[in-house]
């Protein structure tokens, strides 16, 4: 079930935030015309992930959802027609301390 698409905050965007199987997931959608500089799902780097975290921090923060509440990182990857779902994409980061 579809909670919100293209959630905004000042961390960054969230593509797609609906629940899965009681799971709260953070989908990030990535489009490829073709492999030719990658796939779509590499195109989701270290610091991409780091701001989905942070942006996902922010929604559980507004939403007031529960502490307990599971939560994973999805990727849909999508190849010209090929479309992917990558489930458990990446594991929660957190914000990395500098100093």
């Amino acid at each position: 079930m579809i909670r919100e698409q293209n959630f905004r905050c000042s961390q960054g965007e969230i593509d797609i935030i609906g629940y899965h199987q009681g799971c709260l997931v953070f989908f990030e959608v990535k489009y490829r015309r073709d492999e030719t500089y990658g796939s779509p799902a590499e195109a989701v780097g270290r610091a991409k992930q780091n701001k989905i975290c942070r942006c996902a921090d922010y929604y559980l923060y507004r939403h007031s959802i529960p502490e307990g509440q599971p939560v994973r990182f999805d990727v849909v990857a999508v190849c010209g027609q090929r479309i992917s779902w990558i489930r458990n994409a990446f594991a929660y980061r957190p914000r990395e301390r500098r100093g």
